[in-house]
């Protein structure tokens, strides 16, 4: 089967349909499951399995911030990392911002000016995550494919993005997710990333980029159920040369999977709606 996808745009709700359709494609490498155009069929609810999110670099098991509180719930475990190399080549500026972030990535300002992106991981804060960070939480998200467009949409927060194929368009504007632009070299789909707005970390030890990130993409299918993810980044404001990440992806296979909902918004109203005046704490 193929599943094509048609999109429908209400204010700032956006809502995929699929559509199923009869599966096409001969002569191609085996394994692959094939759209009708002939590319790879990368339609369905994916999710990668890493430690990345605490830390993208190699990382050991540690406590967390508040250990008397959280115990073992707050703890980070080891991990292996997935920055090819091992270390992010900062500029030593930048290494000493990334510190302050580690170091301040539970202190939130709940102020309604820019002070408030200052502290705090916007992981913490119900902020939209970011690309590559979105590809490596611990959440699936689901693609919908057709031959122009590809649909990213993300069980954390609902985040989604658009990735253009037959087109080239610059960002309008800075953006949590960036704008994306794709196209197909043989089996890899290939995205170009910009337009990010500068205020997304890559997880939660404090990693970070700014306005200037530039993200390249490579999905590619090794088999019916797993992709290898890589990405190249760029920013000559905080990195002395491009970098790379790269991990598997996996299919999630039970029975009727589907994406459910995370909307953390509900989860961090003090935060965010103090500064507004506009919270009121539930009765007890």
């Amino acid at each position: 089967m193929r599943i094509g996808w048609k999109t429908l745009v209400a204010g700032s709700a956006l809502v995929a349909v699929a559509v199923l359709g009869c599966a096409g494609g001969q002569g191609q490498e085996p394994g692959v499951a094939r759209a009708e155009d002939g590319n790879p069929d990368l339609n369905g609810i994916w999710q990668a399995v890493t430690t990345a999110n605490w830390d993208i670099e190699t990382h050991q098991a540690e406590a967390g911030p508040h250990p008397g509180v959280m115990g073992a719930w707050g703890a980070q475990p080891g991990g292996m990392g997935i920055v090819e190399g091992g270390t992010i080549p900062y500029t030593l500026e930048a290494l000493a911002e990334k510190q302050e972030n580690l170091e301040n990535r539970m202190v939130v300002m709940p102020t309604n000016d820019p002070r408030r992106f200052d502290t705090g991981d916007p992981e913490l804060q119900c902020y939209r995550p970011g690309v590559p960070r979105a590809n490596y939480m611990p959440f699936p998200f689901q693609i919908f494919q057709n031959s122009e467009q590809i649909l990213i949409t993300y069980e954390y927060k609902g985040a989604h993005r658009l990735v253009n194929l037959a087109s080239n368009e610059e960002a309008p504007a800075g953006s949590w997710m960036g704008w994306s632009n794709g196209r197909w070299e043989g089996d890899t789909l290939v995205v170009d990333v910009t337009g990010f707005n500068g205020l997304a970390w890559f997880d939660r030890a404090g990693n970070f980029a700014t306005d200037a990130l530039h993200v390249v993409e490579r999905w590619t299918p090794m088999g019916p159920n797993h992709l290898m993810y890589e990405a190249t980044i760029e920013d000559p404001n905080v990195y002395t040369e491009p970098w790379t990440i790269s991990f598997p992806i996996y299919r999630r296979l039970e029975p009727n999977v589907q994406l459910m909902e995370f909307n953390c918004v509900p989860f961090v109203e003090e935060i965010m709606y103090t500064p507004l005046g506009l919270y009121n704490p539930p009765a007890r």
